[in-house]
């Protein structure tokens, strides 16, 4: 008799897609291809300067032993103040948790308060682990579908036709990955009002993304809009986009004292503490000046505006402007069903960034990954170089189909 090892659990999942991605274009880059990689949903910039000092200073004092399981006293301190300070959040530092990384933060919020059978409700397109999160920890993701006439933004008479007595949490992303849309102050106070009429349900806010907006956007999160509901609303945030900090691992939470205690208990059995040194790095990026996010905006924007323009230019593609992240999440639809010079017909969006990789040696991301046929995701987190020429070829494979 021959033994599965494997656990049904790992068998209702998949990998990441955009890590999938990601290793794809490495993979062919080192075998001689030329591939430009616009997969990854990481800053190009360096971590800045005063923060890598810092960690290297905590190694040369000896910051490396084991630390509190979910984040030395210091980090969480200047959690609180940060959540003050921007979001106009108070929190105790016992309503603190800090991670291996957001995903981690995440991970260990829905393993300690889903139940078998509860419902997590994602709005797609969605960031794709969301949805395989939920069915590790037992839970049922259910997922309300945008469209591109919402700017793929959920709207609260959705979420009331959705909810259940099962439901447990709505899962709110803003700004988007993979769309970069943004909800406004009158859009969360509107879908905040769910809480109002639904006392059993609570939100999830990923604001992961918040410090990078363009066109004089302005971020609010649910629980500043709603302070009285702050019980049942977790704010997940992290070091990693705004600070180049994606491989240092840091992310973080503020919740009620109950939810912070259980995600503390799920982590003391996994991973136990995040990286000390990690973590005096991510206490100097919370603390020091943030000037360099200003500028690494401005990039962001240009880059936006380039990539932008030069999908609008392209035969069968279109997008419509962002104002937060680092994506572009534009429609293929019309080169669905259109044949190659080879005489492939291009089935559907998977099919299409496989055709980009292969004819163009541009690896995006289909929109199926995030839960929307018919698109694909680009990452403008790369040089203008890079990027301007990706467009360029993206530009040239669209024009050859008919």
């Amino acid at each position: 008799m021959k033994y599965n090892f494997i656990s049904n659990r790992v068998n209702s999942i998949k990998p990441s897609p955009t890590i999938a991605v990601t290793t794809k274009a490495r993979e062919l880059k080192a075998a001689g291809k030329d591939v430009i990689g616009l997969g990854a949903g990481e800053p190009d910039f360096d971590t800045p300067e005063h923060i890598k000092k810092s960690a290297i200073k905590a190694i040369e004092m000896g910051k490396t032993k084991y630390t509190a399981v979910d984040g030395i006293p210091e980090l969480k301190e200047a959690i609180c103040k940060k959540f003050l300070r921007d979001n106009k959040i108070i929190f105790d530092i016992n309503e603190i948790s800090v991670g291996a990384g957001g995903k981690q933060v995440l991970f260990n919020a829905l393993l300690a308060t889903v139940n078998k059978g509860d419902e997590v409700i994602i709005p797609a397109p969605y960031w794709v682990s969301y949805p395989d999160m939920v069915v590790i920890a037992e839970g049922i993701p259910v997922i309300l579908d945008t469209s591109i006439e919402s700017d793929f933004k959920v709207s609260p008479d959705q979420l009331r036709k959705a909810i259940t007595e099962k439901t447990k949490w709505i899962i709110i992303n803003s700004p988007s990955n993979p769309t970069g849309s943004c909800y406004s102050v009158d859009e969360l106070k509107n879908i905040g009002k769910i809480l109002d009429e639904f006392p059993h349900v609570g939100f999830i806010s990923d604001d992961i993304y918040e410090k990078i907006v363009y066109d004089d956007f302005k971020f609010s999160t649910l629980a500043t809009i709603i302070p009285q509901h702050k019980e049942r609303i977790l704010t997940v945030n992290g070091v990693s986009k705004a600070y180049s900090m994606t491989g240092w691992r840091i992310g973080y939470a503020g919740a009620s004292k109950e939810i912070i205690k259980a995600m503390a208990k799920i982590q003391s059995q996994s991973t136990t503490n995040p990286s000390s040194i990690s973590q005096y790095a991510a206490l100097s990026a919370l603390q020091g000046e943030e000037e360099f996010i200003f500028k690494n905006n401005q990039i962001f924007k240009k880059r936006r505006d380039l990539i932008t323009d030069i999908i609008n230019d392209s035969y069968g593609l279109s997008v419509s402007q962002t104002s937060g992240a680092f994506y572009l999440f534009p429609s293929c639809a019309e080169l669905i069903g259109s044949k190659t010079k080879s005489g492939v017909i291009l089935s559907d969006d998977s099919a299409f960034c496989e055709y980009l990789i292969e004819e163009a040696g541009v690896a995006v991301v289909p929109g199926i990954a995030f839960g929307k046929k018919d698109y694909f995701r680009i990452s403008y987190a790369t040089s203008d170089e890079l990027l301007s020429e990706a467009g360029k070829r993206i530009k040239i494979a669209c024009n050859k189909l008919s």
